[in-house]
Parts: C-alpha cells; sequence; structure tokens
C-alpha cells in the first residue's frame, strides 16, 4: 500500500485509532513471550504487539514514513491476544489493531480482486445466514453427489493451491438426519443458543448435540431466529461498520431478558459476542441492550461445568478402552474470555481417557480465522510447530473449542500423516460420545 500518502493514512489514524489507548503501552516487553509472530520471525521487534503499538503511534504522529513494510506487520498479527492477559498495563490490544485495520481500510485503494473478495464475503455471505446455508447446501451436493470421488480421482484439486487442497480433504461430514435421542433432566435454566455462520451450517452435526447436552444437563434451549454471524470476521479484517450492522441483527434477534445465558460453542464467535458493548458503546439507542446481552454471554463449557457435568461424567462407569486426550486452546475463548479451566475440567472428568497437557496450549494454532488462508506462510510455520508438540505427547484425540481450530488441526494432521492415529474432535462431539 506504498501508493498511499503518508498524509492520509496519518489522518486516518488520527480519526480512527485511538491515542489514550496506545498510550497505555510501557514498553516493558511482558507480551514479547506470548506473541507467536515474534516467536516465530526470530523475534521481530515490528512483529511484536509491543513493536506494532509503537508502529501504530508513529503513523499517527506522523513520525514515521508510510510504507508496504508497516502495512505488512499489522497483517501479519494473528489477532489472538495472547499478548493481553500477558500485559501488566491492561492495554487493549484487540482493539487497537481492530481500529488500525479500520484506518487502513478506509484509505487504501482496493484490488479488483479484493473488492470482489470482500463485498462476497462481508456483504453476502457473512451478512445472510441464507446465502451461507445455500453456500453449504452446494458444499453438502459435492460431497455426497459422488462429484468429490471424481474430483479427487483425476487430480483436478491439484490445479488448486495446496491450502485449497487440504481444506477439501478436511470438510466435515454432511450432518445426519437423525432425531434427539438422550434423555431432558429437569430444566434449570433457560438459554438462548446463539447457532452462529459457519457452526450452523458445516458444523450442523455440532450444534445439534450442542442442543441435545444443554437439554440433558437442564436447560431449555431457544434457538433465535434471524440471528447472523457475529461480525468477528468483518471486525478483525477492518470492517467495523459491517460488523456492528450484524451486531444489531443479533441484537434485534434475541430477547435478552427471557433468558438466563445466551450460549456458544465457537471461542471466536464468543468473544467476538462479548464484546458487543464496546463495539456498540456509541450507539445511542442499542449501547444499553449491548452491554445486556454481553452480560449474559456463556459458552458450552462453563455453562455445562455450572450445570454439573464434571460430577455427571465422574459417575459414569469406566469402559475397558482409553484414549489419550489433549487439548488446544481456542485463543479467544481463554485470552478474551478467560476461560482456561472449564474444558479441561471436562476432559479430565471422562474415566476412559487420559488428559495430558499439550505444551504451548495457550499459543495460537495459526487458524485465526482465515489467517491461515490469508498468510499461509506464517500459519503453516506455526502450525507446524503445534504438530511437534502434539507428536511429542503422543495424544490420540486433539480437543478444540472453535472450528477455525478444529480446521487447523484437522489439516495438522493431514500433514503429518497422523490420520490413522490421531483425531481431532469438538468438546461437544467428544462428550457426546461419552454421555449419549
Amino acid at each position: 500500500m506504498a501508493s498511499v500518502q503518508t498524509a492520509d493514512i496519518r489522518q486516518a489514524f488520527v480519526t480512527h485509532v485511538d491515542d489514550n489507548r496506545l498510550m497505555d503501552c510501557m514498553r516493558c516487553g511482558f507480551c514479547l513471550p506470548a506473541c507467536p509472530t515474534y516467536i516465530h520471525s526470530d523475534q521481530d521487534e515490528t512483529q511484536s504487539p509491543r513493536g506494532r503499538i509503537a508502529l501504530m503511534k508513529a503513523v499517527r504522529d506522523g513520525t514515521i514514513a508510510w510504507d508496504g513494510s508497516i502495512e505488512e506487520a499489522f497483517d501479519l498479527c494473528l489477532g489472538c491476544r495472547a499478548c493481553e492477559p500477558a500485559c501488566p498495563a491492561g492495554v487493549q490490544y484487540g482493539i487497537l489493531i481492530e481500529e488500525t485495520r479500520e484506518a487502513i481500510q478506509s484509505v487504501k485503494k482496493q484490488s479488483l480482486k479484493e473488492r470482489i473478495v470482500r463485498k462476497g464475503a462481508f456483504e453476502h455471505l457473512f451478512a445472510d445466514q441464507r446465502k451461507m446455508k445455500t453456500a453449504v447446501n452446494l458444499v453438502t451436493f459435492y460431497q455426497k453427489s459422488g462429484l468429490q470421488k471424481v474430483v479427487r480421482k483425476i487430480g483436478f484439486l491439484e490445479l488448486f493451491p495446496p491450502f485449497m487442497k487440504e481444506m477439501e480433504q478436511i470438510l466435515p461430514e454432511p450432518a445426519k438426519r437423525s432425531r434427539p435421542s438422550m434423555d431432558k433432566a429437569q430444566v434449570q435454566v433457560k438459554v438462548a443458543f446463539f447457532a452462529g455462520c459457519l457452526m450452523d451450517t458445516l458444523f450442523q452435526e455440532t450444534n445439534r448435540r450442542t442442543i441435545e447436552l444443554l437439554e440433558k444437563f437442564g436447560c431449555e434451549v431457544v434457538i433465535p431466529k434471524g440471528q447472523q454471524c457475529c461480525g468477528a470476521l468483518h471486525g478483525h479484517s477492518g470492517e467495523l461498520d459491517k460488523a456492528r450492522r450484524n451486531a444489531r441483527s443479533n441484537l434485534a434477534a434475541f430477547d435478552v431478558v427471557g433468558v438466563d445465558f445466551i450460549v456458544n460453542n465457537a471461542g471466536g464467535c464468543g468473544a467476538f459476542l462479548a464484546e458487543y458493548d464496546q463495539l456498540l458503546e456509541q450507539d445511542p439507542v442499542l449501547a444499553t441492550k449491548a452491554q445486556q446481552f454481553t452480560a449474559k454471554q456463556i459458552d458450552i463449557s462453563s455453562l455445562l461445568v455450572k450445570l454439573g457435568a464434571v460430577a455427571y461424567l465422574e459417575s459414569l462407569p469406566a469402559t475397558a478402552s482409553t484414549e489419550l486426550v489433549t487439548y488446544q486452546d481456542s485463543c479467544h475463548l481463554r485470552n478474551v474470555n478467560g476461560v482456561k479451566e472449564p474444558p479441561r475440567d471436562i476432559l479430565k472428568a471422562v474415566k476412559d481417557c487420559t488428559f495430558v497437557e499439550l505444551p504451548g496450549a495457550d499459543l495460537c494454532c495459526g487458524s485465526a480465522g482465515i489467517y491461515n488462508v490469508l498468510q499461509p506462510e506464517m500459519a503453516s510455520r506455526i502450525l507446524a510447530s503445534k504438530m511437534m508438540e502434539v507428536k511429542g505427547v503422543q495424544a490420540s484425540t486433539i480437543i478444540t473449542t472453535n472450528p477455525g481450530c478444529l480446521l487447523q488441526m484437522k489439516v495438522g494432521i493431514e500433514r503429518e500423516g497422523l490420520s490413522a492415529t490421531t483425531r481431532a474432535l469438538h468438546l461437544v462431539d467428544f462428550m457426546y460420545e461419552k454421555v449419549r
């Protein structure tokens, strides 16, 4: 983006990036060892949170000339927000990187290809759940019709970039037409389920099992109509206005007064939903409702633990089979929503598995929304490191709590040739296996 005038980008930073938040950074460097891109770029300071904040400040103050390397430093950030729990000053880095990307997008001259991709993704696919379902129906047809077998047999996928071939190989199986089979417990709480966009289409089976588990542990579950994608992909890509549009749609869909909790089963979505109050703090009509919406957010693992799932699992008889299970944190579930122990508590309570902590589980896997598509080299470097740890603990099952992480782990398993011995599952699917 070297063609952008320095004066223009500086004004965009003044408009969009909060100077007070920039001043919170004390330059102490506690964030450095928590940052995957700093670690995997041979400790390049410009690829660290501290370095990026310094660049934001320099661009805003006009003390540095804009060039492509600065934009690259911002693009290479995963947005995993592992720096935030590590920061003693409480720097709101997640907001800063989103404001920075919004500033860049406000002045950037996009290529025709980028305009088409952004319009298709942010104004159609992730803005209208009906269009997302139509797209996934085409994928399902591809899988069920026999076309997938033909495409693989003739080597057609070799014509596409490697990551597209990998993603095709790990597509989830189409949802089965089955009816709920587990008993429902007496109702303790009423919850509204945030179905998500990908979770409600590509991972429809996991969503169905989520509802069954909630009902088994005493929830009355309502699924509000008219809900849309949470807006995380928009917000993380500098499209904050479009993220606010989706947030307003979701606030209109959910009755925040009539339920005890609003539950989700995707770490990335849950983090964005939990920050609707910040996203809409300037909205004169919806600011209060956004605060109420945020206050009722909870992830599936935390809610199941509250409802007694750990004691229930511990009461189940052990079986003869055992498996070695490990857990890869969802960055946003852990770093933004602060949920670390509930998923682990559930896994440790299952008698016929042994839980082993994955070294570096708190570090991003390299998925980060569509980061693995936009920044394949760095994403691959991070994933390779992650899979080294997986092989080190010799786990046969990797559990995650986010669709992007799940797909990334599946890619890692395929790349390392571990598919015969290792599987990746969403926590809900794993727990469903144990209690059905």
